[in-house]
């Protein structure tokens, strides 16, 4: 396998769940158009990330895994022959979840995550959290990727992706809801650098509140021989679109095996510290649920 072809649907959600539904469909078909392996959506697409104060109105809002939304992309994955990254609020007791279910091009579900990291100082401390960090090896027509998953939120903690590295992924999905500035750029260049991971980080575009687009690839493959090329192999502007890119899985399974990041050189014995649930000050925070 040279090349691993995603498509990064940055695209304006609409006001309601069946405008969504065909909105995507139709930008799924444009991604296999492209010859896509993989098309990924923003996250909580279903909604547009929307998270209702009422917990009646949340769980009316929320979607059921086997719902006739899933289900269609479920089904165009098959009809494709293309994967597809769907991203939705899930029914779940006792709240919903920020999920993403990971279709094959076979339309099997190779993937399903819940968002692990909710956001429970604002509006996500409504929502059941995820528990894994699951890593699925995806079948597509150019051989098998390794891939998991973190959602928004879950790329501002080292330890998401570096979980997801030790079960083995290659490839990183990052649906994501939120102004992607430096900072947060800078984020996806550490994890993509430290594990020697490629990461996709799709957003909603500027029309979306609080979003404004900057869609990225790393491809983790921090140093080659050409020094002048950089780990960020694609970068969205601001508008609505739909970013098609390679990301070059034969040189990154190669650098992989030679370079000194990753598991390579880690001494576990010495981070048990990492695993400690106690808070100390001045991390101590009221809303923070464990």
């Amino acid at each position: 396998m040279q090349t691993f072809r995603v498509a990064l649907l940055q695209l304006l959600p609409l006001a309601d769940l069946q405008g969504n539904l065909e909105k995507g469909l139709d930008g799924c078909r444009k991604a296999h158009a492209a010859q896509a392996d993989l098309a990924l959506f923003p996250e909580m697409w279903s909604n547009g990330y929307r998270i209702a104060e009422s917990i009646a109105a949340l769980k009316s809002d929320a979607l059921l895994a086997d719902s006739d939304f899933v289900r269609r992309f479920q089904n165009l994955a098959a009809e494709l022959n293309m994967a597809i990254g769907l991203t939705f609020l899930e029914q779940h007791d006792p709240l919903p979840r920020n999920a993403l279910r990971l279709f094959d091009r076979h339309g099997r579900t190779a993937l399903h995550y819940a968002k692990v990291h909710t956001c429970d100082f604002g509006d996500e401390c409504r929502l059941s959290a995820g528990t894994q960090f699951p890593v699925c090896e995806l079948d597509t027509a150019q051989g098998p990727v390794r891939i998991g998953a973190m959602i928004c939120y879950d790329r501002e903690f080292p330890e998401s992706a570096r979980i997801l590295m030790l079960n083995g992924a290659e490839v990183l999905l990052v649906p994501n809801a939120c102004p992607m500035e430096i900072n947060r750029l800078c984020q996806l260049r550490s994890r993509a650098f430290e594990n020697m991971t490629a990461i996709v980080t799709v957003n909603y575009p500027a029309e979306q509140p609080d979003c404004n687009g900057h869609s990225t690839v790393f491809d983790g493959i921090a140093y080659r021989n050409d020094t002048s090329q950089d780990m960020l192999i694609a970068e969205a502007d601001e508008r609505e679109q739909i970013l098609i890119v390679d990301i070059p899985i034969h040189e990154l399974r190669d650098y992989r095996a030679r370079e000194v990041h990753g598991n390579a050189y880690r001494h576990p014995s010495l981070y048990r510290k990492l695993v400690d649930e106690s808070v100390c000050e001045p991390f101590q925070r009221p809303d923070a649920r464990r």
